[in-house]
């Protein structure tokens, strides 16, 4: 029935969008003066770019700052480069960023598992955070509806107060553009994928002070796992209202319902990376139960992104986001864990597997708001960008849960064989309610670019307060104080060194598996670097070296995978190198290599990780706008503890292209050899496979 559903809905956008672009299509006046304005745009940290490399952005420092002028490593997705590689979610965009290991899980379909240096990043959209707890109460962020993602890497708490360690991951929402413009597409691909897509932007008005943008999806795909769908239907409008050139209130809303499962089915050692007298279990594999297992989510959310200028050197802005987001996770995941590694229900045989049973039902509800006064004045020689303001958030998560064990455990939960699996159904026993948790947090903020010549200097200093609180439990009120510092040369030949020092604090919300609260996460970190961007270039280059140090990190429970402990003090460290850009007037290039040194209490990852993608465009008898892209993606073997080699693997990616008047066809393909791997094996005892080739071809039109 929902296939159904979804199916009609795309044919509904995919018809009501074609009518709409005719007119468009007839009015061949109009092409020309939208490549125009696009070009002429002065580039900032949330329009529009064209190519791969980004010139400036905001998520370093919560101003429209040049990359070069940055003592931290930033690395930016944007939109061309998203389209170009056929990412299809945030951790195939993360693919080519430096810093970043994109598949810490391998395929999941829960969420967009990624490390950066070694940590787990925090997720925010338009400067706000997005979530809390990946793993139950997420909705994945639909890429379509982004125009860049930002990835800062190391501790960034002086700014949101709640950045993890390694990093935050910024998504910048398209946002209305004053010129009319649209693009409708469809997307058929592997394990059955069909997606039709939506974004019309323009003004509304003669004279541009309402502009409007609506961003729709509709989706019915299976993926690499048996009985595991990935549907989604989506709307996401905006409005933006200026009234005159000082002042803009943009409005977003955002609507979202995912019905999927869970790819992750938490193989052991022997039958992934160990021998198995079976033999290796597929990569389709499914050993819960058809008609239970389910990840369905829906994420209703609304916001407004505010900036009043004041004669042009004094600026006011507030960004708020209240979201909703529900979450019925019901699951039969295996039994990698009690006897770590091996079959715990068939010891000799190893081929009945024991299964533990979760079905969660969580609703979490966020409101959170950022509003800061931004100066620009000079002292004597020195020119000054000062920043103050104050964040708050409040964040309540409400679950209902039930929880069994593998018959061998004491529970009621039948084997099942892993190599002919017979699925019988199951019916889980009745729902009780957690105690409810709410996370309250304020932070007063207040930071000074300031340049001398050449010499740029960044501090801040942050204060926070945060309570934790648990139904039927004192509350626990938590308070920090962060800093950051860095100095830059910004050298006319380009060139850019810098050091920097940055702290984090982040509060953690939710409980652990014994209802019990975590404490927060805090780290500081030592970065030096280098910055390369010839004048008037397309390229930029950045080498970077870090020391990062970290208390309270979460890590796996090695007895439960939906549990996380807490670590002590820990030591991660790093070298990265990235280059991009356009080389010559028909190729673009990304490149990056990355050297983690993660302490060994911590999750391991690759030391070493590579890439590289290439675009070439030409033309065939005289016929401009084809062009083909590809991609290798090589990670080194790893060990997590006592867990087998992660063995090393190199994957190859590939873009086929041709643009025509308003058309573009594509047909990206990821992992081309169709390489059967494991991302990673964890020392708690299971394995997590990696995704299969994805093929996937569209057909869009630009108007």
């Amino acid at each position: 029935m929902r296939r159904k559903k979804l199916t009609r809905l795309a044919g509904a956008l995919a018809t009501g969008v074609f009518a709409l672009a005719q007119p468009a299509a007839r009015a061949q006046d109009t092409l020309p003066e939208v490549k125009i304005r696009a070009d002429q745009q002065r580039e900032s940290a949330t329009s529009p770019v064209i190519g791969y490399k980004a010139r400036n952005a905001a998520t370093a420092t919560k101003t429209d700052t040049p990359l070069n002028e940055t003592p931290q490593s930033v690395t930016v997705i944007t939109r061309d480069q998203m389209v170009d590689q056929g990412a299809t979610t945030l951790q195939e965009a993360l693919n080519y960023a430096a810093g970043v290991r994109s598949d810490a899980y391998g395929i999941d379909s829960r969420t967009d598992s990624s490390r950066i240096r070694g940590s787990e990043p925090t997720e925010y959209q338009d400067g706000l955070r997005r979530l809390f707890d990946w793993y139950t109460s997420n909705t994945r962020t639909e890429l379509f509806t982004l125009e860049r993602v930002e990835v800062l890497r190391g501790p960034a708490s002086m700014l949101f107060g709640q950045g993890s360690t390694g990093g935050v991951v910024n998504m910048v929402s398209k946002r209305p553009q004053p010129v009319r413009q649209g693009e409708v597409g469809v997307q058929l691909g592997s394990w059955g994928r069909k997606q039709v897509q939506l974004d019309l932007t323009g003004p509304l008005d003669a004279e541009g002070k309402w502009l409007y943008r609506l961003v729709a999806v509709g989706r019915n795909a299976d993926t690499q796992v048996d009985h595991v769908p990935d549907d989604r239907a989506l709307l996401a409008p905006s409005l933006t209202w200026r009234p005159s050139g000082a002042t803009s209130l943009t409005l977003l809303g955002h609507w979202q319902r995912d019905q999927s499962g869970s790819t992750a089915q938490f193989f052991p050692w022997e039958g992934v990376l160990l021998p198995n007298p079976n033999g290796r279990l597929p990569t389709s594999r499914f050993i819960g139960e058809p008609g239970f297992d389910r990840y369905d989510s829906e994420r209703a959310s609304f916001g407004w992104l505010f900036e009043h200028r004041f004669h042009g050197a004094l600026a006011l802005r507030q960004n708020v986001r209240y979201s909703r987001n529900e979450v019925d996770y019901f699951t039969l995941y295996g039994d990698s864990f009690l006897a770590p590694g091996t079959w715990a229900g068939d010891p000799v045989n190893k081929r009945l597997f024991g299964r533990f049973a979760d079905a969660t039902s969580t609703t979490a509800r966020m409101l959170s708001a950022d509003q800061h006064v931004e100066a620009d004045f000079t002292t004597g020689s020195v020119k000054h960008k000062l920043l103050a303001g104050v964040d708050a958030l409040r964040y309540t998560k409400e679950t209902r849960s039930f929880f069994d064990f593998p018959v061998y455990a004491g529970g009621s939960v039948p084997l099942i064989d892993a190599y002919a699996p017979v699925y019988t159904g199951y019916t889980p026993g009745p729902q009780t309610a957690d105690p409810r948790s709410t996370l309250r947090q304020a932070g007063f903020y207040l930071q000074d670019q300031l340049r001398l010549g050449s010499w740029v200097v960044v501090a801040g200093l942050r204060h926070d307060r945060a309570t934790n609180t648990l139904e039927g439990s004192p509350d626990e009120d938590t308070r920090a104080t962060t800093k950051r510092f860095g100095v830059l040369y910004a050298a006319p030949n380009g060139v850019s060194p810098y050091v920097s020092y940055s702290e984090s604090f982040t509060p953690v919300a939710g409980l652990n598996f014994s209802n019990e609260r975590f404490r927060p996460l805090r780290g500081k970190q030592w970065e030096a670097g280098v910055k390369y961007e010839p004048p008037g270039g397309d390229t930029t280059f950045g080498a970077a070296v870090y020391d990062l140090q970290e208390t309270n990190q979460r890590v796996p429970d090695p007895s439960n995978p939906l549990n996380s402990l807490q670590s002590g003090r820990t030591k991660t460290r790093g070298l990265e190198l990235e280059f991009k850009g356009r080389v010559t007037r028909s190729v673009d290039v990304l490149a990056h290599y990355n050297y983690t040194d993660i302490d060994p209490a911590l999750e391991q990852l690759p030391r070493h990780q590579a890439a590289v993608w290439a675009k070439y465009r030409f033309a065939i008898a005289g016929r401009p706008g084809f062009s083909v892209g590809a991609g290798l993606r090589h990670f080194s073997a790893f060990r997590d503890g006592a867990a087998p080699e992660t063995p090393a693997v190199t994957l190859a990616d590939l873009l086929l292209a041709y643009d025509t008047g308003n058309w573009r066809y594509a047909l990206n393909v990821t992992n081309l050899a169709d390489k059967v791997y494991a991302s990673t094996c964890l020392s708690r005892g299971d394995c997590w496979y990696g995704a299969r080739r994805n093929v996937v071809a569209t057909a869009t039109y630009l108007f």
